[in-house]
């Protein structure tokens, strides 16, 4: 009789198993460190990357506001200009005004009475000088308050005064000055 022995078979099927399963366990472990390292690679790539960007958007940062510096030094001496250009226009309005005040004054002015003073504060004028009479007064009142130029022409003193032997009237009026 021939014996065969088959436990030797089975023991060398589970070697073999065991050998598979120690292969496949061992590419298994490979193949995880392979992953975890293109994972890592792909980690740190990124990690530069976001330095990198963060390195740029500070960059930007930083020369925005040397333009943010820039616009508000602009922008500051844009006002200065501005604010002369103002005061540059008020003086050529206001250089105008004189001229019309004494070309009104002198058309609206009788011939029987003559200026002595005229004072400029604001918009107020007070015109002082000498008629010869009330009526030469009234008419040059009525004149300024027919002109334009003039509001609220007011008599603030009238007085005789005897010049050369002759009685005139003294005379201060106020008016106000209309701009425009």
């Amino acid at each position: 009789m021939i014996k065969i022995n088959l436990l030797l078979t089975r023991k060398e099927k589970k070697k073999a198993g065991v050998r598979k399963e120690f292969v496949i366990l061992i590419l298994a472990v490979g193949l995880l460190l392979v992953l975890l390292a293109a994972l890592n690679w792909k980690m740190g790539k990124e990690k530069e990357d976001m330095a990198a960007q963060i390195s740029e958007t500070k960059k930007e940062i930083a020369r925005y506001k040397s333009l943010a510096v820039e616009v508000t030094k602009a922008k500051e001496a844009q006002k200065v200009l501005q604010d002369k250009l103002n005061i540059i226009n008020s003086l050529r309005k206001g250089k105008e005004t004189p001229v019309r005040v004494l070309d009104e004054i002198s058309v609206d002015k009788p011939e029987k009475l003559q200026l002595e003073l005229m004072k400029k504060e604001g918009s107020k004028l007070g015109i002082e000088g000498i008629a010869l009479d009330d009526e030469t007064i009234v008419q040059f009142m009525t004149n300024l308050k027919k002109s334009k130029l003039f509001k609220n022409v007011d008599l603030i003193v009238s007085e005789q005064i005897e010049q050369n032997k002759i009685k005139l009237k003294k005379f201060i009026l106020s008016c106000e000055i209309i701009s425009g």
